[in-house]
């Protein structure tokens, strides 16, 4: 089957490459035509918005960063909905709000249009090397009539639920990664201010009871300074308000969501906005005035 891809940013860039060299055939949409020459270049075709990509192809994934940005591509008045014919599947693979979601394809299956909400998990790095964790979902049916999709970007996919589910599964998740990086650098900075080692903490976290993926994900990036955007603050901050909006609607209480939401959102007053989450580290070194890396002068 033709494959659209809709959204050739930092993570669908890479999954589209993976796509093409796993030979699925993709036509490629992006309000950035340099990205949609990139991979028109790897073998893709190109397509002038998304309702002409739905137009010619069997399946159609969306791979943008907000809610109101799945909309628009999936449901506006140029939108995914508008170009596909009955029988089309649509694999919105953004983190978005579950509810929207799930009135989308309300709205999809009024044409005979299916849905898969099948965010991704892993971050740039993993997207690039093919090893995502895809969490959908939706039908059985829709979710193994795709496995060629989730087999080329990812290591596993995971069929969670109906419509919707594989959204609350991934906020989740992330809600889970997000707390623990905020643990995590208070702890770094309690140890730096008391003369502790950063690469001497890392070593004895990773041998330890403190050792999580967040230490592993995140330490290293604090050791080389580097902040090159994977999943940014401003993604960070995104997904924690959709988690904990979530939550609101459901009755249950979140301490620690919110807390860190606060947190990023101090990072993004602080100009870090489009810098890698794991840069919030630099709100902890100013508000403790410590140099948790230990950098030179």
């Amino acid at each position: 089957m033709k494959t659209g891809f809709i959204g050739l940013g930092a993570m669908g860039r890479p999954m589209a490459l993976n796509l093409l060299r796993a030979d699925v055939p993709l036509v490629v949409h992006d309000i950035d035509r340099a990205r949609v020459g990139e991979l028109t270049a790897a073998g893709a075709g190109a397509a002038a918005s998304a309702r002409d990509v739905a137009a010619a192809a069997n399946r159609t994934i969306c791979m943008v960063e907000t809610t109101e940005q799945a909309e628009d591509v999936i449901t506006g008045p140029d939108g995914i909905m508008q170009g596909a014919g009955a029988g089309h599947l649509v694999l919105c693979m953004s983190t978005i709000d579950p509810d929207a979601a799930l009135a989308m394809a309300a709205r999809l299956a009024e044409r005979r249009i299916t849905m898969l909400d099948a965010p991704v998990s892993g971050g740039t790095g993993r997207a690039e090397a093919g090893d995502l964790t895809v969490i959908v979902g939706g039908s059985e049916r829709d979710f193994e009539d795709c496995r060629d999709i989730f087999d080329a970007i990812g290591r596993t996919a995971f069929h969670v639920g109906p419509s919707g589910q594989g959204l609350v599964m991934k906020l989740v998740n992330n809600m889970l990664g997000i707390t623990n990086t905020i643990t995590l650098i208070e702890g770094l900075a309690i140890g730096a201010k008391s003369g502790l080692d950063l690469e001497t903490m890392y070593r004895v976290i990773r041998e330890s009871s403190g050792q999580s993926a967040a230490a592993d994900l995140r330490i290293p990036r604090i050791i080389n300074d580097d902040f090159a955007p994977g999943g940014t603050v401003d993604i960070v901050y995104k997904d924690q308000e959709l988690i904990t909006a979530h939550a609101k609607r459901i009755g249950v209480p979140v301490f620690m969501a919110n807390v860190s939401q606060q947190v990023y959102q101090m990072a993004r007053a602080a100009g870090l906005n489009k810098l890698d989450s794991s840069a919030v580290v630099r709100i902890y070194e100013r508000l403790a005035g410590v140099d948790i890396v230990g950098r030179p002068g």
